[in-house]
C-alpha cells in the first residue's frame, strides 16, 4: 500500500530565491572578481607611486638618523667644552692665567656662545694679569658687541670694558655707554651707577652725581660696601642719602647714646 508523502514544514521547505538576488555561485564569482580588482589596484598604485613612497620613507629615515647623530655629537661637544672650562678654572685657581687662556683659546674660535663668552672673560683676566689692559678692553668690547652672547654677560663685559680704561675715557663717553644700566632695578645698577656718578662728578655736574650716589645708597639690593661708599659720596656732595638714621647706626654697630660697639669704654670724652 502506497505511503502518503510527508509534507515538509513551511520553514524547512526550500525557498526560491527572490527575484534579482544573485545565486551562491554568483556571489563567489563576484568576490573573486572584487579581490582581483583590489590586487590590480594595489599593483597599479605601487607601480605608479612606489618609487615616490620609497623615496619619502628613505628621506624620513635619513633625517631621523641625521638628527640622532647631530644630537649625540652636539652633546659630546658641549661636554668637551665644559671639561675645558673646568680645566682652565683649575689653572686660574693655581695662579696660572696664561695657561688658562691657552686652554680656552679653541673655544673662542668654535665654541658655543656661552663657552666662547666665558673663554673671552678668562683671556681678558689673563691680559690684565699680564699688565695688558688694551688687550683686555678689546676682549671685553668683543663680548659686549656679540649678539650671540648672553645679555647679562654682555652687560657685565661693557662695565668691565669701561672700568678697565676709565681714566682714558671722556666723561660723556662713559655716561653714554653706561646710562642704560645705571638705573634702579637693573642687575648692574650699583656698579654702572657708581661709574656714571663719578663721570658726572668729573664733568662738573655735582647735582647729578650726588643724586645718583644717593639712589645707590638707598638701594637695599646693592652690597653694603658699595652702598656705604655711595652714602659717603652723597654726603660730601650735600645730598642726604639716609632714610633711617637709627637703622644706619645699628648697621654700623653704634648704640643710641654710646660709642660704636667695640670701642674702648670708660675714657672721658675728649681725653687723649
Amino acid at each position: 500500500m502506497a505511503r502518503t508523502p510527508t509534507e515538509l514544514p513551511q520553514d524547512e521547505a526550500p525557498q526560491d530565491p527572490a527575484p534579482g538576488t544573485p545565486s551562491r555561485e554568483d556571489e563567489i564569482l563576484m568576490r573573486e572578481i572584487d579581490e582581483a580588482v583590489r590586487q590590480d589596484d594595489a599593483t597599479e598604485f605601487f607601480k605608479k607611486y612606489g618609487v615616490t613612497v620609497g623615496a619619502v620613507l628613505a628621506v624620513a629615515l635619513a633625517g631621523m638618523l641625521a638628527y640622532w647623530y647631530w644630537d649625540s655629537t652636539n652633546e659630546a661637544n658641549l661636554e668637551g667644552q665644559s671639561e675645558t672650562i673646568v680645566s682652565a678654572l683649575d689653572s686660574v685657581d693655581a695662579g696660572d692665567y696664561p695657561g688658562a687662556a691657552e686652554k680656552v683659546a679653541p673655544l673662542v674660535e668654535d665654541g658655543s656662545p656661552g663657552a666662547k663668552t666665558v673663554a673671552q672673560f678668562m683671556q681678558a683676566a689673563a691680559a690684565l694679569e699680564d699688565a695688558d689692559p688694551a688687550r683686555a678692553v678689546e676682549l671685553y668690547a668683543a663680548v659686549a658687541a656679540d649678539p650671540d652672547a648672553p645679555q647679562p654677560m654682555r652687560d657685565l663685559a661693557l662695565i668691565r670694558e669701561v672700568s678697565t680704561n676709565f681714566d682714558d675715557r671722556e666723561p660723556a663717553d662713559i655716561i653714554a655707554k653706561l646710562e642704560g644700566l645705571a638705573v634702579p632695578g637693573n642687575a648692574f645698577f650699583g656698579s654702572a651707577g657708581e661709574l656714571v656718578a663719578i663721570a658726572h662728578l668729573e664733568a662738573g655736574n655735582e647735582d647729578a652725581a650726588g643724586a645718583l650716589f644717593a639712589e645707590i645708597a638707598k638701594d637695599e639690593d646693592i652690597p653694603e660696601t658699595l652702598r656705604s661708599r655711595a652714602r659717603q659720596m652723597a654726603g660730601l656732595l650735600g645730598v642726604d642719602a639716609i632714610d633711617d638714621v637709627d637703622q644706619l647706626l645699628e648697621d654700623e654697630g653704634v648704640t643710641a647714646g654710646g660709642p660704636p660697639q667695640g670701642a674702648p669704654q670708660g675714657a672721658p670724652a675728649g681725653a687723649p
